[in-house]
């Protein structure tokens, strides 16, 4: 193989959960582990329930159902559980109990800690309020809360009554708040008065307030003071969450619902006005997001885990499932990784020894400018393992990580999925050489392929759509009262196989890899390629640290590429550098994809899991409605972007 640059030893292979799987279900290697898992998926996936621990109050009858069709698969069927059992209840009596479940650090540097018999205290008292207040299962929860101790409790107390979570982005405005509630049909919303980001305070329930005036569903809103200031209340609807949890017992039995019964509704941004609800259940998205990083990337019981986020997005669900399944600590931030200082994502992994750490590749791209004397004055030698999703990596970014974060020794693992998908396709671990930007292959009972357009895999080399062959435990169970844009969007390109919209490809090795969205797709002259490919390129001349690139109307080619970018430190945003960039594309690519246009912008629209928003920059470019705008954490951006195209154009 070549262009390997990590690979375990021995004794890493046998002492990983990976490995320890393949032997307990009697494979003999991880692609025999595929083999079975395809063969027979309903062995598989027992399996898998059983080796997780999931508990059930009531064992399942069946593993699954697919009587209605692929996209309609049910899980567990006869089987009743709560979520909440696996994360709280089977630690009592352990002592994982009196350890850490929580370290937090505020903005200001204030830690708070919470051990697991905090949590679950914390978790019971809230949910014999919200059962007080009349709530309980299928209602549906949001939660508009920033990474506290709190919103973990929130979550977990939802759970525990079986009602529904509906994770709400901390920088959501009241348009998109009121959206989001009035699709669910809200009963109640949790929030807290204010958050700090970047030294500043940023109202929470002022928003909520404002949203809740077009939202006549929701009769109940609990709030968490923060500050000592006096927010606007309402006398009846609004309830003090210090004061409606006083006195209330530290145990409360969890509701015992069906194990399809939904976990989660969470809110994906739609390319229209309208974002997509996914439903994940109870069963489905603990034993998926559970396997996929407990097992396939090696989560520990004594790691810890920082992948800094937001509750809002299916990141902050994950890490408060995962790490309480596996008896792990979690370690929640406020704010972000280069504020008040830019080395305060490694001084954080130093000083909470951080040792499972989640990165998204643009998160990387920003903290790269602060050079590599932020990073290496910080001890980073206790990382177990980086993990990284959200988008595809550049070369020169992963290998910056694997120098400079993982210090050659600790593998950067790649997994990417999403929140429809409740967890990942393809997955890097242990027992998988990686190579820059690589994945090890499909997780196990995903059964991934890569397709031509007529529906045939592609061979070595080539690029196709990822899809999934079968569908598994973690998927949504559709899409939140719209079943046919369900089916449209993720079954109808080809017969009984989900099509996830990425472009992806495996080497001559058999490593696989993620080249970007499938519906950004780049056609010139005939040619496709796709943006990740053209953006690689421009970052790999060093005088730009991030980039998007867009296809503009072309009457000869059908497209022409633009590249909207910002400059290294240093660098002019000029005619010069603008030159420079296209070379660099030209080079690589050919002259055919050689940018007509370049332009230079400070920043580019982002989501706060840090997805550059192509399809936003390109309507942004042609003056056109960019859709749903509210995943936005800058939507300033999007009139940066349109300012810099018209002094171009």
């Amino acid at each position: 193989m070549s262009g390997i640059v990590w690979r375990a030893d021995e004794a890493a292979i046998e002492a990983s959960n990976i490995q320890d799987f393949i032997r307990t279900l009697g494979a003999a290697d991880y692609d025999d582990l595929l083999v079975r898992a395809a063969g027979d998926p309903d062995w598989f996936w027992d399996q898998t329930v059983r080796y997780m621990g999931f508990v059930f109050e009531r064992p399942y009858d069946r593993v699954r159902d697919i009587s209605d069709g692929a996209p309609w698969a049910k899980w567990c069927l006869g089987g009743t559980t709560n979520a909440t059992l696996s994360l709280l209840d089977k630690h009592r009596d352990t002592p994982t109990y009196d350890k850490d479940a929580i370290r937090f650090e505020a903005e200001d540097g204030a830690v708070r800690t919470w051990s697991y018999r905090e949590l679950d205290h914390q978790t019971c008292r809230l949910a014999a309020a919200l059962d007080e207040l009349g709530l309980g299962p299928g209602d549906k929860v949001g939660i508009y809360m920033p990474m506290l101790p709190e919103v973990t409790a929130a979550f977990f107390a939802t759970a525990r009554i079986g009602a529904i979570a509906v994770p709400l982005f901390s920088g959501f405005g009241a348009e998109a708040i009121a959206t989001r509630l009035n699709d669910a049909g809200a009963s109640a919303v949790i929030t807290v008065d204010q958050t700090w980001r970047r030294g500043r305070a940023i109202p929470m329930k002022p928003v909520m307030d404002q949203a809740l005036e077009d939202v006549p569903t929701v009769r109940h809103q609990i709030v968490l003071r923060s500050s000592e200031g006096a927010p606007a209340w309402q006398d009846g609807r609004d309830h003090d969450w210090a004061d409606i949890v006083a006195g209330k017992p530290d145990f409360v039995p969890a509701a015992i619902v069906d194990a399809e019964h939904p976990l989660l509704l969470v809110y994906t941004s739609g390319t229209t006005g309208k974002p997509k609800g996914t439903l994940l259940s109870h069963v489905g998205f603990v034993v998926k997001i559970g396997f996929d990083l407990l097992v396939c990337m090696d989560l520990k019981a004594d790691d810890r885990m920082m992948w800094i986020s937001d509750f809002g997005w299916v990141v902050g669900p994950m890490i408060t499932t995962v790490c309480t399944l596996a008896g792990a600590t979690m370690v929640l931030v406020e704010g972000t990784p280069d504020y008040p200082e830019p080395d305060r994502m490694w001084r954080l992994c130093e000083q909470h020894r951080v040792s499972f750490l989640g990165v998204a590749p643009t998160t990387i791209r920003g903290l790269m400018r602060a050079g590599t004397d932020a990073i290496e004055k910080w001890d980073l030698s206790h990382m177990h393992v980086v993990a990284s999703t959200g988008e595809p990596w550049t070369d020169e970014a992963w290998n910056w990580c694997f120098e400079h974060v993982c210090g050659r020794r600790a593998p950067l693992f790649n997994w990417t999925g999403g929140t429809e998908i409740g967890g990942g396709i393809l997955v890097s671990t242990f027992v998988h050489p990686l190579k820059p930007c690589s994945f090890g292959g499909s997780v196990p009972g995903m059964e991934a392929d890569i397709l031509d357009e007529a529906g045939q895999p592609v061979a070595a080399g080539e690029v196709g759509e990822l899809v999934l062959r079968a569908p598994s435990i973690g998927l949504t169970r559709g899409l939140w009262q719209d079943r046919e844009r369900y089916l449209e969007t993720y079954w109808a390109t080809y017969p009984n196989i989900w099509r996830h919209g990425d472009w992806a490809s495996r080497d001559e090795d058999g490593l696989w890899f993620v080249h970007g969205r499938s519906d950004d797709t780049l056609k010139i002259g005939g040619k496709r390629t796709g943006p990740a490919e053209i953006e690689g390129l421009v970052m790999a001349s060093g005088l730009i640290t991030e980039a998007a690139a867009i296809g503009l109307p072309d009457p000869r080619a059908g497209q022409s590429v633009m590249c909207v970018c910002i400059p290294a430190p240093g660098v002019a945003g000029d005619e010069a550098t603008a030159n420079l960039v296209r070379d660099a594309v030209a080079a690589g690519l050919g002259h055919a994809f050689r940018p007509r246009e370049v332009i230079f912008v400070p920043d580019l629209p982002k989501t706060r899991n840090m997805k550059i928003m192509r399809r936003v920059v390109r309507a942004a470019v042609l003056g056109q409605d960019p859709g749903d705008l509210t995943a936005l954490v800058n939507p300033e951006a999007v009139n940066d972007v349109a300012r810099a195209a018209g002094r171009q154009r």
